[in-house]
This record gives C-alpha cells, structure tokens and sequence, in this order.
C-alpha cells in the first residue's frame, strides 16, 4: 500500500467537509485524512490506487492549494 504526502490549505472543518465529495470519489471515503493541526495542513492518502495527479486535481477542483511533500 502506498502512502502519500501532501502540504495544503485545507484548515478547518468546512475545509474538509468541501473538498470530502471529489477526495472520496477519487481515492475511497477511508483512504485519507488531514492533519490541521500541523502548520503545513498535512494531507494523508493511503492505498493502492491513488496516485499524486489524483490527489491533487481532486484537491484543486475543490478550490483549495496543494503541493506533494517530499517522500
């Protein structure tokens, strides 16, 4: 199973509730999570179909920033 990384602006509870539609549609409702807690608002997805250009179109369509963190 693949882990991957990634630093954006989703900050808040009504953060997450916007972008959870395209994020569940794109790698499965239990395959990731954020931290917004850390400063860097880390994105979690994990699981074996998800790749990064996923992630981030599904991260964008839903109007917030991202950027892959080193692996």
């Amino acid at each position: 199973m693949s882990t991957l990384r990634f630093k954006t602006t989703i900050n808040c509870g009504g953060c997450i509730k916007a972008v959870t539609p395209s994020l569940n549609r794109e790698v499965g409702a239990d395959n990731w999570q954020v931290d917004t807690a850390n400063p860097d608002k880390i994105l979690t997805v994990t699981g074996p179909q998800a790749t990064a250009s996923q992630v981030v179109k599904a991260v964008q369509d839903a109007g917030f920033e991202i950027q892959p963190l080193a692996q």
